[in-house]
């Protein structure tokens, strides 16, 4: 079992920054991917960055260049740096983990089997 607890989330005007935490415990595995989601009101759960064991890393379209994963193995922590945020960035944010896992390909994976409990971001314009 892995236990996941988002954190950093907040109300930001468009252009502004946040990051955004996920603190992990509980099982650790040699080999897992990480991922950051995102679900606006009335819309699907969509995947925003991944992250895997070997530090490679797949992000949405969308948040090319402003957003950040990465991974704090020491810590067990999980990090979302979001910068230059806009109004469509606004939804909960969720991260996930999935144990022996690959990222190939540059695909956002859906299959992932932990999740924390969210944390809201919201962007004025």
């Amino acid at each position: 079992q892995v236990q996941l607890v988002e954190s950093g989330g907040g109300s930001v005007q468009a252009g502004g920054s946040l990051r955004l935490s996920c603190a992990a415990s509980g099982n650790t595995y040699s080999t897992y991917c990480l991922a950051w989601f995102r679900q606006a009101p009335g819309k699907e759960r969509e995947g925003v960055a991944q992250i895997d064991s070997n530090n490679y890393t797949v992000y949405a379209d969308s948040v090319k260049g402003r957003f950040t994963i990465s991974n704090d193995n020491a810590k067990n922590t999980l990090y979302l740096q979001m910068n230059n945020l806009k109004p469509e960035d606004t939804g909960m944010y969720y991260c996930a983990a999935e144990p022996w896992c690959r990222l190939l390909l540059s695909v956002l994976r859906n299959d992932f089997n932990y999740w924390g409990q969210g944390t809201q971001v919201t962007v004025s314009s």
